[in-house]
């Protein structure tokens, strides 16, 4: 965790159980929210995170945000990156995200 840039953490006490312990959000090493409900909440947090910090996107992850902001969350999804529209046409055709 403290070597995490942008992250997002769980926690459980027993690997084989779903039951998990700990969610949350890391950013620049240090947890910065925690007891989350589920990773789904962590996504929206971090991306709220991003926007009200007005940080940039890490660019090993720039690609995984843009689908998630995009695709997902259909955010300025108007233009996407050759990566995110190959992606985005393999989720349409697999029936995985609405067109």
């Amino acid at each position: 965790i403290e070597e995490s840039t942008v992250g997002i953490y769980v926690i459980k006490d027993h690997p084989a159980s779903n039951e998990l312990e700990d969610t949350g959000i890391v950013l620049e090493g240090v947890k910065v929210l925690w007891d989350l409900e589920n990773v789904a909440l962590a996504v929206a947090m971090l991306f709220g995170l991003m926007y009200a910090m007005s940080l940039s996107f890490p660019d090993e992850l720039r690609y995984t945000f843009e689908v998630i902001k995009n695709v997902f969350m259909e955010i300025n999804g108007v233009r996407l990156s050759n990566k995110a529209l190959t992606f985005k046409n393999m989720a349409v055709s697999l029936n995985c995200v609405a067109v």
